[in-house]
């Protein structure tokens, strides 16, 4: 994290508490003043780098990586803004001591019908390693279940194929 820190210049910033607005929507600000599509990829995908140790920043991440095409300041404004919370969080991360367990444990979940619009339920679910998470993911169903069974049904198979 410290390297990538001094890599963009945020050594000497003020910190944020949390990776991203809570209060305020991204939009794709269509009228907003263009930025260095290269430098704003770059950003990225050093970002995307560091949310195999760092799962506090991956819904941040991948929210933003969806204006890598056309970023604008605010986009930049707002990834920015993930680095002034790593700033603040240099400490955080996983972390392996090596007597711990290494059985691989996971958990599915998914909500029936859910929707309103489209009647596609969310599947959700949690991977650990001993007692530590390592993979998470929480998604809209593909297809629209006819029963609460086949729908857990497609979560479990789904999330069988992650696992393997």
């Amino acid at each position: 994290v410290a390297e990538i820190l001094k890599k963009f210049g945020f050594t000497e910033v003020k910190t944020a508490s949390t990776p991203m607005e809570t209060q305020k929507p991204l939009l794709k600000d269509e009228d907003g003043e263009e930025v260095d599509v290269h430098m704003y990829r770059l950003m990225i995908g050093s970002l995307m780098y560091l949310t195999s140790l760092r799962h506090d920043i991956m819904f941040a991440v991948c929210a933003y990586a969806r204006y890598q095409v056309n970023p604008k300041v605010s986009h930049l404004y707002v990834v920015k803004m993930i680095f002034r919370y790593l700033k603040g969080q240099l400490k955080l991360g996983l972390w392996y001591p090596k007597d711990s367990f290494f059985d691989l444990v996971a958990h599915t979940d998914s909500d029936y019908a859910r929707a309103s619009l489209d009647r596609k339920s969310t599947t959700g679910g949690c991977q650990f390693l001993g007692c530590r998470l390592i993979s998470w993911q929480c998604k809209k169903q593909t297809m629209v279940a006819n029963s609460t069974i086949k729908d857990e049904y497609v979560a479990a198979s789904s999330y069988y194929g992650q696992v393997l």
